[in-house]
């Protein structure tokens, strides 16, 4: 499947024009800020070397139709005033627009490693047709999760149709089987420990109880030999070896009913956290340094799950910074393109306040 659009060209076609732009070898030792065209640098950076990215994160233009300015004193994210200045046009046709980040994606493909992921954020206007043109370009299986992101308080507009909180990440590996992922948790609520945990033994500490066998039967193993005159339920096994049931027993970690069933403590303060699932509620800042400035801390939990500390993580559209900015307050090398001088402006400053060091 494909998307078709006006004066759309073959990833061939797209990766010669890129051929011809000089190369650029950079440090991978070093993190980068360029300001410029971002399929010009993005290219120069191919021919410098191919697959060397970890993580890719970008928000790029949603095609709103809207020039975004800043000015002092403003009270939100895009400022009106005759005075202010122009951050960035967001001003193509559907057709251009398509064209432009097809062109940009043809070339992020190509400079992801082999553990490389892509994160796209973009919002439910133009999402739908960017995930067809990435399973074109990534390959279906590549596909990882579709996000939803909660972005502010419910609106109350005055038009027919749902208001609108949302927006939308489509998450791509450049290899299904071997995109980093390191599993991050998060840790559950007050309410949720006092809900999962309902019961709390002589030293005040919350827990929970679980049956000592699995799903699955085991027909020659250890886990599916008797334990203390009991065998596993038809078609279950033990979670552990009988030798091991003993041990946790003398432990203390095995509680006997009255009617004499064994089931598993499981302590609320020895929990590693729940997975984390695919709707955020990651709200961006109020009063922004840059239009369309999005969640530090959100970034950070991208940037922790899908790089190592030995990764370069890259946005071609930089904007505001805050992928840089968590990039290195993780101890990652960074690389942050955008056209605009006043993103550029607003980087350097963000940057130096942390003191950070870049090229």
């Amino acid at each position: 499947m494909e998307l078709l659009f006006e004066n759309k060209e073959t990833k061939e076609h797209i990766l010669s024009r890129a051929k011809q732009i000089s190369p650029i070898t950079i440090n991978e030792n070093m993190s980068y800020l360029f300001n410029g065209d971002n399929f010009e640098i993005m290219s120069a950076l191919l021919n410098g070397k191919k697959g060397f990215i970890d993580l890719i994160y970008i928000d790029p233009p949603f095609n709103t139709n809207q020039i975004f300015s800043v000015s002092e004193n403003r009270a939100n994210t895009i400022s009106r005033k005759k005075s202010s200045t122009i951050a960035y046009s967001d001003l193509m046709t559907d057709d251009e627009f398509i064209k432009f980040m097809y062109e940009r994606f043809v070339l992020i493909y190509e400079l992801l490693s082999e553990e490389g992921s892509l994160y796209v954020h973009i919002d439910t206007k133009m999402g739908h047709y960017f995930k067809i043109i990435l399973d074109e370009i990534f390959g279906t299986k590549n596909f990882k999760n579709d996000i939803t992101r909660i972005k502010s308080n419910p609106k109350n507009f005055d038009r027919k149709a749902y208001g609108n909180e949302k927006d939308m990440i489509l998450f791509y590996s450049k290899n299904p089987q071997k995109n980093i992922w390191n599993e991050i948790k998060i840790s559950l609520e007050e309410s949720e420990l006092a809900t999962k945990f309902t019961k709390i033994d002589s030293d005040g500490r919350r827990y929970t109880t679980i049956p000592l066998h699995a799903p699955g039967e085991t027909t020659n193993g250890i886990t599916g030999m008797a334990w203390r005159g009991m065998l596993p339920p038809a078609g279950r096994h033990w979670r552990t070896s009988p030798e091991e049931f003993d041990r946790m027993d003398k432990l203390g970690l095995i509680e006997w009913s009255k009617t004499g069933n064994p089931r598993i403590k499981k302590y609320a303060d020895e929990h590693k956290g729940k997975k984390i699932q695919d709707i955020w509620k990651y709200k961006d800042p109020q009063i922004p340094k840059y239009p369309t400035q999005k969640n530090l801390e959100m970034l950070e939990l991208i940037i922790k799950q899908s790089s190592r500390e030995d990764s370069i993580i890259m946005d071609c559209f930089a904007g505001s910074g805050t992928t840089l900015l968590a990039a290195a307050k993780l101890g990652r090398k960074f690389i942050g393109i955008d056209s605009s001088d006043v993103a550029i402006s607003v980087i350097k400053n963000r940057l130096t306040e942390y003191g950070i060091t870049y090229n």
